[in-house]
């Protein structure tokens, strides 16, 4: 009985080194990767219409997802802060809390989430299908650099595209509660603005969430571009790389999240 108990336990501590071994390879693949494109981005930058193309198709075609995630994520945010602040008879500063909830942390990371979900795949998807067609090698046998001409520029696009993405989504957030509270709830349309003047700081709130989602479009769009360019080119690799992308993307922005929160709170 005692035998059999220390072999399972063995097994277990076998398959959690596995898989700690496999993170940090993944995870220094990645930094290499990283690398790569940093050294490429010049390149990128001297033919702008290609990251513009880029900034289009994963900024400008989720902006209808945001947007309306946005605004219901600010209605949700007012109804959940009148309930419980009217208790107290202070239903005048929804406007702060829906302000600094939206532009501190949900902008930030729901805006980052729904980019993983959106654009993220569609990214993975694409270069890992061009991988899988062989259009990468056919790039590499006429001596173009596929992480020049195909990955630094979507890589670009994703983190120009992420921070305006979060100022949209905290903008739309705050017309939401807005509507919910001064419109339907009958809040004094003066002090939700009043109260959110007076409270929200440009530079310590609304930088910082602005800082939260440059991190965040790093890491989505890195991640979003590595598993599709060392994706297994068959169809169900591909599939699998993009789970990947989606999956590693979300709780990367969730420990990020709480790293940048803690980093930034300590500078105060």
């Amino acid at each position: 009985m005692e035998h059999r108990e220390t072999g399972g336990l063995r097994r277990v501590l076998r398959e959690v080194g596995y898989s700690l071994r496999g993170f940090l390879g993944t995870f220094g693949a990645g930094q290499l990767f990283l690398l790569r494109i940093l050294a490429d981005l010049p390149y990128a930058l001297a033919r702008p219409r290609l990251v513009i193309r880029q900034v289009y198709v994963a900024g400008v075609q989720s902006l209808v997802v945001i947007m309306l995630a946005g605004l219901f994520v600010g209605m949700v945010l007012a109804l959940q802060g009148y309930n419980t602040l009217s208790r107290f008879g202070a239903e005048d500063t929804i406007g702060m809390v829906a302000a600094l909830g939206l532009v501190r942390e949900l902008g930030p990371v729901v805006t980052a989430l729904l980019f993983a979900g959106r654009a993220g795949t569609a990214l993975s998807s694409e270069i890992g299908l061009m991988k899988a067609t062989d259009q990468l090698a056919g790039m590499e046998m006429m001596a173009v650099d596929p992480i020049k001409r195909v990955v630094a520029p979507r890589f670009l696009g994703g983190v120009i595209a992420v921070p305006i993405l979060t100022l949209i989504f905290s903008a739309m957030g705050i017309f939401g509660a807005w509507l919910e509270a001064v419109v339907i709830l009958g809040v004094d349309e003066g002090a939700f603005w009043g109260q959110m003047q007076a409270q929200v700081d440009l530079r310590e709130d609304v930088m910082s969430g602005v800082i939260k989602s440059v991190f965040f479009g790093v890491a989505a769009s890195l991640l979003a571009v590595f598993e599709g360019y060392n994706c297994v080119p068959t169809a169900e690799g591909v599939g699998r790389a993009t789970t990947r992308a989606v999956v590693h993307t979300s709780l990367t922005v969730l420990v990020l999240n709480f790293m940048l929160t803690a980093w930034l709170l300590g500078g105060n």
